[in-house]
């Protein structure tokens, strides 16, 4: 039984090679826009169903292996933020959250034998207040255009918040490695 990753995100690799166990690394079969435009409940679901679809897009491809599947999704009142792509985009979406709270849902679908087994990791964020020029600075220093929200908390973004809730801060990277060891270990990979 071999491990895949369903995943082009060099965010999510980086986690799972911290587990040390060998895994394949894969780009999904499925087209995550039209799984966004259909409506979820909240970013929780929509992260959930994401990482899901993603998981079982690569069941035909990898039989017999044990498939991960993640996605995130970034919320503040209700408007979902994408990856900005662009710095001009980043620094908006940053000059939104300044001076708020937002959620971060952080979802792993572990896909064994076409079984599905779903987690998703809330996270909430208080950023500082911030001005235009020091948002600037900061997204010309970490260039998280990849990244919801345009932050990137494993680096230099760390200095953006406040506050920050949650159960697993491997989450806010990418992949909530506490569920997901669990969640490997069911299906017989040995974790120290």
């Amino acid at each position: 039984m071999g491990l895949v990753l369903a995943s082009t995100s060099p965010y999510r690799k980086q986690l799972l090679d911290r587990l040390g166990i060998p895994f394949t690394q894969l780009a999904p079969r499925c087209d995550e826009a039209a799984l966004k435009g259909i409506p979820y409940p909240g970013p929780a679901g929509l992260a959930r169903h994401l990482a899901r679809e993603k998981a079982v897009s690569l069941l035909r491809e990898c039989p017999g292996d044990t498939i991960i599947g993640g996605d995130q999704v970034a919320e503040i009142d209700g408007q979902i933020l994408e990856k900005p792509g662009t710095v001009a985009k980043a620094i908006d979406q940053l000059t939104v959250l300044s001076g708020r709270t937002h959620v971060l849902a952080t979802a792993i679908a572990v896909c064994v034998n076409g079984d599905v087994r779903t987690h998703v990791d809330l996270t909430r964020l208080t950023m500082r207040s911030l001005n235009r020029d020091s948002i600037a600075r900061y997204v010309e220093a970490d260039l998280p255009l990849d990244c919801a929200g345009s932050y990137k908390l494993e680096s230099r973004g760390i200095s953006l918040f406040e506050r920050i809730e949650t159960t697993d801060h491997t989450a806010i990277i990418g992949m909530p490695l506490i569920m997901l060891t669990s969640m490997l270990r069911s299906a017989g990979f040995a974790i120290p």
